[in-house]
């Protein structure tokens, strides 16, 4: 049986190129809007504990 020792066998795979970038999903404009409404949702958390707390404070005082 035969067997070859050639050092170029089998052939090297050439190099693949990176796959091209998917296209944005949104506009930079769409983006800045979805900052802004994240923002005022993160405000108003906080602001919701210190109202509820508030209401919560204001029934208790209101049935001693």
């Amino acid at each position: 049986m035969f067997v070859p020792f050639d050092p170029d066998w089998p052939p090297f795979d050439p190099p693949r190129a990176p796959p091209p970038r998917p296209p944005r999903r949104i506009s930079p404009a769409q983006e800045k809007r979805l900052m802004q409404a994240i923002g005022l949702n993160l405000l108003l958390a906080i602001v919701a504990l210190i109202g509820g707390a508030t209401v919560i404070g204001a029934l208790l005082g209101w049935w001693d």
